[in-house]
């Protein structure tokens, strides 16, 4: 059984600044993303610097990550070409995106255009021995009216999978977007773990007084993001199903969404979440030597 690290995700723009944090934090590897563009940063100038601040640390790229609509926007689509064929450079295999949608239409029209797009960069994947990762958020997109991500769903999925059938394709999951959508998390990751290839540590805190009240169409929020150890999610039910099913990846914490623990208290969160997913997961290996 080979041990889940315990990562966290830093914005690409600032991944030279926050790496020595996280490291002098404990975390075991590093997510670094980009939501929609790369600004003036190109990626193949950063990898190097980035492997530098890790040093021989140990700590490693976990994944690099370009969450953008590549259904529909070209320049976004180039984009996460350049990701692939930039993701060794980084020393990771795993490039992190949305599935793109096209925006305002239903989850199930935009099928044919995801096998059309999707196929091609799976191909490119394969051809240089990478994965691609959906992650799973609606980017408050509903099954009628999506907006860049059409793969926050497990009846998605099933269609995502059935018009895209590479090994190179898998799953970004994470638990907080599916309790959001009031999905019982735990089922569905023993369900659907054969295809996650990463995962990011978001939790949520569902507030089942407001939904009676106020329902879930947005009068009143009934589900905020929290950071993992803060939320409503026991982890260590987590961190066993994931053994059990054989994942060999990583669980990368995504922080700057907590209501109350941002901002001047990120870092205070940023720790906590390490501490408590490293306790969940049983601390770290310590060999049998009575066998």
């Amino acid at each position: 059984m080979k041990q889940i690290n315990i990562g966290t995700c830093i914005k690409g723009r600032k991944a030279l600044e926050w790496i020595p944090a996280m490291m002098d934090i404990g975390y075991e590897c590093v997510a670094i993303n980009f939501h929609m563009s790369t600004g003036d940063i190109d990626i193949k100038e950063l990898a190097p610097k980035v492997l530098e601040k890790l040093g021989d640390s140990g700590v490693y790229v976990s994944s690099i990550g370009y969450y953008c609509n590549p259904l529909q926007n070209e320049e976004q689509r180039k984009t996460l070409e350049y990701f692939i064929d930039c993701a060794r450079d980084f020393g990771t295999d795993m490039v992190s995106t949305f599935a793109g949608a096209i925006e305002g239409d239903s989850v199930p029209n935009a099928i044919p255009r995801f096998k059309e797009v999707f196929g091609e960069l799976c191909r490119r994947a394969e051809d240089r021995g990478v994965r691609i990762a959906i992650e799973n958020c609606p980017m408050d997109g509903t099954w009628r009216s999506a907006t860049c991500n059409i793969g926050f769903n497990p009846k998605a999925w099933e269609m995502m999978f059935d018009a895209v059938p590479s090994e190179a394709l898998g799953l970004e999951w994470e638990p907080g977007h599916q309790q959001i959508q009031l999905i019982d998390p735990l089922p569905q990751l023993k369900e659907w773990a054969p295809k996650i290839i990463h995962l990011h540590g978001k939790d949520a805190s569902v507030d089942e007084a407001a939904i009676r009240r106020y329902g879930i169409l947005g009068a009143a929020e009934f589900a905020p993001q929290r950071t993992p150890g803060f939320g409503d999610l026991d982890w260590r039910k987590i961190f066993s199903i994931l053994h059990r099913a054989g994942y060999e990846g990583d669980i990368c914490v995504e922080g700057y969404h907590d209501p109350i623990y941002r901002g001047e208290w990120e870092t205070t969160a940023q720790i906590h979440a390490y501490q408590y997913l490293k306790w969940c997961r049983g601390g770290d290996f310590a060999p049998n030597t009575l066998l």
